[in-house]
């Protein structure tokens, strides 16, 4: 469940609290998949080092630097490219969803979460595919490589549903589907279907999954 939203001020004046910074990346695009399927938007994510995708960026520090230069340090080191992000770019902050009730209420364990989105030119765009795979030093380490998000829905239904079907870090996908909406990138209707057939898969997956623990279950037995 995400938490209420904050105040850019009021969450730098959290004492104790760790601060962090991430951005969606994303442009116009006139391309089509297959020549036929209208891509309309392109949206960047990462795989990260622990195989859950979400947002470039990490934590900052506010005493040393502000959120917009650490985030734009955590891109040089994590796209290869050093892009600069305004204030004008930030759109929410967050405390990050937290596993553990106990620590919930301690806001020296809290991480706080400021989310940014820039929309840059698609020639940009693939240079920033690019010097992720080539120059950055986090390539390979913390990020395993950049992702666009299929924004479009196949008469397969693969697509967005099969992408949010992944596993995403905090509140990656939540920050997500927000902007989706926000930025009118897909229309609430095809949201809301898309997010009824991930849940669909879901259950599928579960049941997949029980049958392998089942069957490693039997496979531990002989060793």
């Amino acid at each position: 469940m995400a938490s209420e939203q904050m105040l850019r001020a009021e969450a730098l004046e959290c004492s104790g609290c760790r601060q962090a910074c991430h951005v969606m990346l994303y442009s116009d695009t006139e391309s089509k998949l297959f020549g036929k399927t209208p891509i309309k938007h392109i949206v960047l994510m990462q795989m990260r080092f622990d195989g859950l995708l979400g947002f470039p960026g990490g934590l900052v520090k506010p005493s040393e630097e502000t959120l917009e230069a650490g985030l734009s340090r955590e891109l040089l080191e994590e796209i290869g490219i050093a892009l600069p992000i305004s204030v004008e770019d930030h759109v929410e902050s967050r405390f990050a969803p937290t596993s553990s009730p106990s620590s919930s209420s301690s806001s020296s364990s809290r991480l706080i979460i400021h989310f940014y989105v820039k929309k840059i030119e698609e020639e940009l765009i693939r240079e920033v595919e690019k010097a992720a795979a080539s120059t950055a030093a986090d390539h390979g380490l913390e990020v395993l490589g950049m992702v666009r998000v299929p924004l479009y829905t196949l008469k397969s239904g693969a697509g967005l549903s099969f992408f949010l079907s992944h596993s995403f870090i905090g509140n990656a996908r939540s920050q997500l589907v927000r902007s989706l909406l926000r930025l009118h990138l897909v229309s609430p209707n095809e949201l809301h279907k898309a997010l009824a057939q991930t849940l669909q898969m879901h259950a599928r997956s579960a049941e997949d999954l029980q049958e392998a623990l089942a069957f490693t279950e039997v496979q531990k037995r002989h060793f």
